[in-house]
């Protein structure tokens, strides 16, 4: 599934840059708000380090950050959110995670299940597929001419569970209980984290046709796009190729 998570790094990175940068903010002042409810303080609360740190790396301004912070502390007024996890199947069977933080659910379900239906997939029960993956930690490093094999030897020293090593980016997969180990491991020892994140890792993935495949990164990208919306999940199985090839179409 590294292609997958490749692929949205990719994106990530693109979207720091371009005109959605706004919707980009609203997403992650929802996802801190949310993680601030357990403190405020980014360095006694772990998961409220993590998000601010993502949303900094997109240029989020720090009053919107901090607002955000504010906000899920309950020290300024707000719409209740919550987060919410969808499951159902794109087409050919390919399975979909969906989470979400709103402050309107049925408005949410309206539109996650229209474009389901609209690229031929369906919505599940809940449970319906969640079984089929597993929370992993994730963190890309940019070669930039570094040895793969120190990167590697590092994260495993700390605790990493496996290391993929392409042409343009080292992936590390992690259990949640090291992944806080294995990332300040690696940047004691100066590598430059691309992305750092909690991620849902499928157990095992599905091999598509292109146009097949193609179907369900249109659908993963359409979901993407709503508001509500802070990650997708798949077990579809991306290849470089594929990537490229449907970033130079979109």
């Amino acid at each position: 599934m590294s292609g997958h998570s490749k692929w949205a790094t990719i994106k990530r990175k693109k979207a720091s840059t371009d005109a959605k940068r706004g919707q980009i903010f609203t997403k992650f002042a929802k996802e801190i708000a949310i993680a601030a409810r357990d403190g405020a303080d980014p360095d006694m609360n772990f998961k409220l380090r993590l998000v601010v740190d993502k949303a900094k790396g997109v240029n989020m301004p720090k009053d919107n950050i901090e607002r955000a912070i504010r906000r899920g502390a309950g020290l300024e007024k707000g719409d209740l959110l919550e987060e919410i996890t969808y499951e159902g199947y794109g087409p050919h069977g390919v399975a979909f995670l969906v989470q979400v933080v709103t402050d309107n659910r049925n408005r949410t379900l309206s539109e996650i299940r229209r474009w389901f239906t609209k690229m031929g997939g369906s919505l599940g029960e809940a449970g319906c597929v969640a079984w089929q993956f597993e929370s992993k930690g994730y963190l890309a490093v940019e070669p930039n001419g570094l040895d793969p094999d120190t990167v590697f030897e590092v994260a495993v020293e700390w605790g990493a569970d496996d290391v993929v090593v392409s042409k343009d980016l080292i992936e590390i997969y992690t259990s949640p209980e090291a992944f806080q180990t294995v990332r300040e491991a690696l940047e004691r020892r100066g590598f430059e984290l691309d992305s750092a994140e909690m991620t849902m890792l499928p157990k095992t993935t599905i091999a598509l046709e292109e146009k097949q495949a193609f179907q369900n990164m249109s659908l993963i990208s359409s979901l993407e796009e709503l508001d509500d919306v802070q990650a997708v999940y798949s077990n579809l199985d991306i290849s470089d190729e594929l990537m490229a090839k449907f970033e130079e179409e979109s």
